[in-house]
């Protein structure tokens, strides 16, 4: 029997998927999926929080 996924009390991540397009590592999505089932964006083509990353917070 399937089962779904489980629920999260965060948003999915957002990439930016100009940076993704031809990366090798999360083949053009911007997220990669972890061991635990969660979806964070991509540490090889996706800049992060301080570099001003798309699901990062904003001023």
């Amino acid at each position: 029997m399937a089962h779904g996924a489980h629920r999260s009390p965060l948003p999915p991540p957002h990439p930016d998927l100009a940076l993704a397009l031809d990366c090798e590592q999360c083949l053009g999505w911007g997220t990669v999926v972890t061991r635990d089932g969660r979806h964070e964006l991509c540490p090889a083509c996706q800049p992060g929080p301080a570099e001003g990353a798309a699901g990062g917070p904003r001023p």
